[in-house]
């Protein structure tokens, strides 16, 4: 079995209110010095077998089409050792 995870966030030229939310939120709460927080998303996908270089282009075809939108998205993609 092998696992790939994709980290999608907003690029950096995007606003991001939840994270402003959270941020604002945090400093509440008593965490002083926070400067920044992006809010993103996070797939774990789990496959059947090995990862070889073409199913880990179809992973980064798909994390730029399906789970990202690309006009306002960065994705990475991970392929986790287990």
């Amino acid at each position: 079995m092998a696992r790939v995870t994709v980290d999608v966030m907003l690029k950096p030229e995007i606003l991001d209110p939840q994270g402003k939310a959270v941020e604002g939120a945090l400093e509440r709460l008593g965490l002083a010095g926070v400067t920044s927080v992006r809010q993103g998303k996070r797939f774990d996908i789990e496959l059947d077998g090995e990862i070889d270089d073409a199913r880990l282009a179809l992973v980064h075809e798909l994390a730029g089409s399906l789970l990202s939108n690309p006009v306002i998205e960065d994705y990475r993609v991970r392929e986790v050792l287990q």
